[in-house]
């Protein structure tokens, strides 16, 4: 179908995100951008196509405002330490053993996903796990929420990590009773390894963002927010160059900060800024602390079994304010990853005393995950309106982490979705794919169960009175996820606004809680061309 047509959509049940007129049948689109919906009986008449949609539910592409696009293409190519295909460090060590027969001795294997909780031993690969299944080559498997990383001995010989080795700022060896190094990097020790791991080619990773374009369209994500590289490549060039070979979702970028600092070279032009194009940098991203699972979250109370244990605040003074120096002086968006109470009040404390920055509507702060915001740091944010960023698919696959790091009661407060909605504060979903315990982690359909069910995989009451809605839900994963990220036009179906949105093999809104998961996208549109039909 060409985009240029005049084209009118019937027989659909829309449900378009847009609270002053929530519900339509119809839906009129010309060049790309929306110009009616509403009921098909006042539907325009003057229009060069009609596509019957057969009675099927129609909802806006999803916005997942909190990924990492390029990591997760990079990683859908490397050992994926999670079930069905890993249970147990034996079967890691077995993966490991498979992937090294098949190269030599000086190649880097590489994994990501490993979660104790869902492991057989419940606790975490160490280097002598990984020197179980190759001893003569380095191994790195990072653990589900990107901060940790656990590596071999030849990994740790490589990057000359020994136990006189410090603990880098913001970051922790782990150690055996002798000073040894275990092999597990928490926090910014696990960079201390990365200048000795293998860089993709540039052509290798436009691939790789192609093929997760293709598989983001069969999820219904038509829009994204790439929340950082752990390197110091430039994503905007990335993905400019996979737009020129077909890639179609459109992207708002934001750089770690901890990669750029003290770079005097780094800059981002006026046209990178410009958010009418595909693909636009956003701002920065800092990283406050660390995640709940791995017992590095700043939180407020210790965690279960500990008296003193608070988590690890990663960063410094001096990177948070040259951060908003930059981002006031190039009236940008500032991104903070904040887990821990802790982290979130000294962010929302700091920030709460400028004046807005940004030239339109999008937040001037924005906080990625925020498990457990205090009724301080929830009532400044809503006076300043600043952007919280939730995946609420964290308590639904790593459960077991979070009922040993904090206990059942505990974790039924964490992520308290209609408290923060209640009380007004701008609030998204998204999945922070791939930084996730689940085999695919993009997928936006378990992120909105476990939003509207507030159980997690196996069934855990992960707090009852946190529920939501399926309306508030979908609303959350289009409308809210573009306004916390300033992507423009789009998020709702109404007149001016890009035409992409997906079409249903069942009706979500009617389906059974329990079942949203199994809900597949039929068609996905960005822009009025279909860019997926499934099968």
């Amino acid at each position: 179908m060409s985009a240029n047509k005049k084209t009118v959509y019937v027989n659909a049940k829309i449900f378009t995100s847009d609270d002053h007129n929530l519900y339509a049948d119809a839906m009129a689109v010309e060049n790309g951008i929306i110009t009616w919906v509403g009921k098909e009986t006042e539907m325009p008449a003057d229009y060069s196509e009609k596509i019957d949609l057969e009675g099927k539910r129609v909802l806006p592409g999803f916005v997942d405002a909190h990924m990492h696009p390029i990591m997760l293409a990079d990683y859908s190519k490397k050992i994926s330490a999670l079930p069905p295909n890993v249970n147990s460090l034996a079967d890691l060590a077995a993966r490991i053993r498979e992937v090294r027969e098949q190269q030599a001795a000086d190649q880097w294997i590489e994994g990501w996903g490993y979660d104790e909780g869902k492991l057989a031993e419940k606790r975490s690969p160490n280097r002598y796990d990984l020197d179980e299944g190759c001893s003569d080559a380095p191994v790195s498997i990072i653990r589900t929420c990107g901060h940790i990383r656990c590596v071999n001995s030849k990994a740790l010989e490589l990057a000359g990590i020994t136990k006189n080795t410090p603990d880098p700022q913001g970051g922790k060896i782990d150690r055996d009773e002798n000073g040894e190094p275990t092999g597990v990097l928490r926090e910014n020790a696990r960079n201390l390894v990365t200048p000795y791991m293998p860089d993709l080619t540039f052509d290798q990773t436009i691939d790789q963002l192609l093929d997760l374009g293709n598989l983001l369209s069969s999820q219904g994500v038509t829009s994204i927010s790439d929340m950082g590289l752990l390197d110091s490549n430039d994503p905007y060039v990335y993905y400019t160059k996979a737009v020129e070979k077909g890639f179609k979702q459109k992207v708002s970028i934001y750089y770690m900060w901890d990669n750029f600092m003290g770079d005097d070279s780094f800059k981002i032009t006026k046209e990178q800024f410009n958010k009418d194009q595909q693909i636009h940098s956003a701002g920065l991203k800092i990283i406050g602390d660390g995640s709940v699972s791995g017992r590095t979250a700043w939180m407020n109370e210790p965690y279960l079994g500990t008296t003193d244990d608070y988590g690890i605040s990663v960063c410094s003074d001096e990177v948070m304010e040259t951060a908003i120096a930059f981002c006031k002086e190039n009236r940008c968006q500032l991104s903070m990853h904040a887990m821990g109470g802790q982290t979130i009040d000294r962010i929302v404390d700091r920030a709460y005393i400028e004046e807005k920055w940004t030239d339109d509507d999008t937040p001037y702060l924005r906080l990625e995950h925020v498990t457990e915001p205090s009724d301080q740091a929830i009532a400044k944010t809503v006076e300043k309106g600043f952007g919280f960023a939730t995946q609420p698919i964290f308590l639904y696959c790593e459960i077991e982490s979070y009922l040993t790091n904090l206990g059942p009661e505990r974790t039924k407060t964490t992520y308290p979705v209609k408290k923060m909605l209640d009380a007004g504060v701008l609030l998204c979903f998204s999945t922070d794919a791939p930084a996730t315990s689940w085999a695919v982690p993009s997928d936006p359909f378990p992120c909105i169960k476990a939003a509207v069910t507030r159980k997690a995989y196996d069934g855990t009451d992960c707090g009852q009175d946190q529920k939501v809605d399926i309306e508030t839900a979908i609303k959350l994963y289009t409308k809210s996820g573009a306004k916390v990220s300033g992507l423009q036009g789009v998020g709702e179906l109404k007149p001016g606004y890009h035409a992409d949105f997906i079409v249903l093999s069942d009706d979500i809104l009617a389906v059974s809680p329990e079942e949203i998961d199994k809900v597949n996208v039929e068609k996905t549109y960005i822009s009025g061309e279909m860019i997926y039909e499934r099968n």
